[in-house]
């Protein structure tokens, strides 16, 4: 079924990556919105990269820089012409966004495991608690792809093709979280929003109709379904927003490898800095 996908090499599943872990191009990367379930228990010589200590600049809201980047791949083990496969729990929430971020840095060939660290236990296939001690790496960023990420003054922008028809948003929140009705997630609340409500014209599809139960990802033709149903079509230009990035990267992944749409942008700053910024417009309950 992946080969129908518009860029089926970037999704791998259990088999390909259970018949690869001797393989030593192939660096596989654990990315957890639980980070403590690593230590518990993990695909054998898989790396954990934590992403709200290691992705994140402590001192800024941003990410590390391009020296950064390269010395946290280093001695993760992982040297540019590495295959890197990513998976976490959440569906791959945090896999996704790390796949993002590995775009963004430009590294050529990263891939996401589908149906992430769920399928994987569920197929009981082999775990290990043990952490592996990877040979350093050799790594330099050699771009930093600056089309698939949104600033905020990128969303106002994009407002005007919002309203014209010519451009879309997606909010891949709970609509409860869409329409105002929760300002934010009860199990993180320092991640929430003075106001509650979306981004004007911004069509609800939530990340999770994506996947089926398992956490791997739908058929090509009812994804296609979901975005153009909510008139989120592949001639558009598209930014999606969440409310940290985690979830609008996960439908970022969807609409730009799975279906093939080609301007979709993540807008990482999403609703906590959107519903907490003076000066700019929000709607509240199910749209204008």
């Amino acid at each position: 079924m992946m080969q129908e996908y518009a860029h089926p090499e970037v999704l791998v599943d259990t088999d390909w990556v259970a018949s690869r872990l001797e393989d030593p191009t192939v660096r596989i990367v654990e990315v957890d919105e639980d980070v403590l379930l690593y230590e518990q228990a993990h695909v054998p010589g898989a790396v954990k990269l934590d992403w709200h200590t290691e992705l994140q600049r402590a001192d800024v809201r941003d990410f590390i820089d391009e020296a950064g980047f390269a010395s946290l791949m280093e001695r993760k083990g992982i040297s540019n012409a590495d295959t890197v496969v990513l998976y976490g729990d959440k569906s791959n929430w945090w896999a996704a966004y790390a796949f993002w971020f590995f775009k963004y840095n430009g590294h050529a060939d990263v891939r996401l495991m589908d149906g992430g660290r769920q399928k994987w236990m569920a197929e009981a296939r082999p775990t290990t608690a043990e952490t592996p001690d990877p040979v350093p790496g050799s790594y330099a960023v050699p771009y930093r792809d600056a089309s698939i990420r949104a600033f905020s003054h990128d969303v106002m922008q994009h407002l005007l093709r919002v309203k014209d028809g010519t451009g879309a948003l997606v909010d891949v929140r709970s609509p409860a979280e869409y329409t105002g009705e929760r300002l934010h997630m009860p199990e993180y609340p320092q991640e929430g929003a003075l106001r509650g409500g979306h981004v004007p014209g911004a069509a609800n599809i939530p990340w999770a109709q994506a996947v089926r139960e398992d956490g791997t990802f739908k058929p090509r033709s009812e994804l296609a379904a979901l975005y153009e149903g909510a008139g989120v079509t592949p001639d558009k230009p598209v930014i999606a927003y969440c409310r940290i990035a985690e979830r609008s990267s996960h439908s970022w992944f969807v609409l730009r490898y799975l279906l093939g749409y080609p301007n979709v942008r993540n807008y990482d700053g999403s609703w906590t800095e959107w519903g907490n910024m003076v000066g700019v417009p929000i709607e509240q309950g199910d749209g204008a």
